[in-house]
């Protein structure tokens, strides 16, 4: 009788909780080694799964944070890492967690995980309203996201995630992970990302929100030209001035200009 892939140390992967166990230790000791963990980092695991992450971790570690949202998994962690008692482990929705509340001592959060397919977009965006408290992440994500995280301008990737990200964050394509790496095996290809928080914005926006809405507006209509995709927000004149040429796509506009259009936008308003 073959072996259910699906079930791992007697757990069966759920598909409503994206689980795909990592199993592979070639890869694992890879993605450990592109983590560089330090013993007095203030790191924190996020869907820490079966642990395989989580043992390699608390091998140089002093301490460790996980947040994990199956309580099933809970007593297979605390049976195989309590002895080490440098395991602390919080039953809760990433998505909903408040991730200050570990961030208490001097040294900024150090944040990893494989981020289930179906939340890693939300769960990013949740993680960047905590940037101050962080000072970096490295994720397991479909490849194809890394790739859009990673996108620069002109890029066929390159679109609204990667923007909106790179605002917040430098992002670097650390390496592949196949699908023979995991019990289940998924059906896509994963990549693990590194995203370092800007210490100073490079490009601030006067109104992120703008910034937000400037750029889904562009490419929610990609095959348009900046000034019909745009014609709600700004005029071919407005664009001009912000050094933006009106007859290009969105994936050919930087994004230093959509903050320089999106601060133009709300200087006006507030002189008006």
């Amino acid at each position: 009788m073959s072996k259910d892939k699906s079930i791992v140390d007697g757990h069966r992967a759920r598909k409503r909780f994206g689980q795909n166990f990592l199993s592979d230790e070639g890869i694992i000791e890879q993605i450990i080694g592109a983590i560089f963990p330090r013993p007095n980092d203030a790191m924190v695991e996020i869907g820490p799964g079966m642990g395989a992450l989580t043992g390699h971790l608390l091998n140089t570690l002093t301490k460790l944070d996980v947040v994990e949202l199956d309580r099933d998994l809970i007593p297979f962690l605390i049976a195989k890492f309590e002895a080490t008692q440098k395991l602390t482990i919080h039953q809760a929705d990433a998505l909903k967690f408040d991730f200050s509340s570990l961030h208490t001592g001097t040294e900024k959060l150090r944040i990893v995980g494989n981020l289930p397919y179906n939340i890693s977009t939300p769960l990013i965006f949740h993680l960047l309203s905590f940037h101050d408290h962080i000072k970096d992440m490295h994720f397991m994500l479909q490849k194809e996201v890394v790739d859009r995280l990673c996108a620069g301008v002109g890029d066929k990737a390159y679109g609204r995630l990667g923007i909106m990200v790179q605002y917040h964050c430098q992002t670097s394509y650390m390496l592949d992970v196949p699908p023979y790496a995991f019990e289940p095996a998924p059906k896509v290809d994963s990549a693990i990302v590194q995203l370092v928080p800007h210490a100073t914005l490079p490009h601030p926006a006067n109104d992120l929100d703008l910034l937000q809405k400037i750029v889904t507006a562009a490419f929610s209509a990609r095959r348009k030209t900046i000034r019909n995709g745009l014609k709600a927000y700004a005029t071919p004149e407005i664009l001009e001035e912000c050094a933006i040429d009106p007859g290009l796509r969105p994936e050919k506009v930087a994004l230093e200009q959509f903050v320089r259009l999106t601060n133009t936008l709300t200087n006006t308003q507030n002189s008006g």
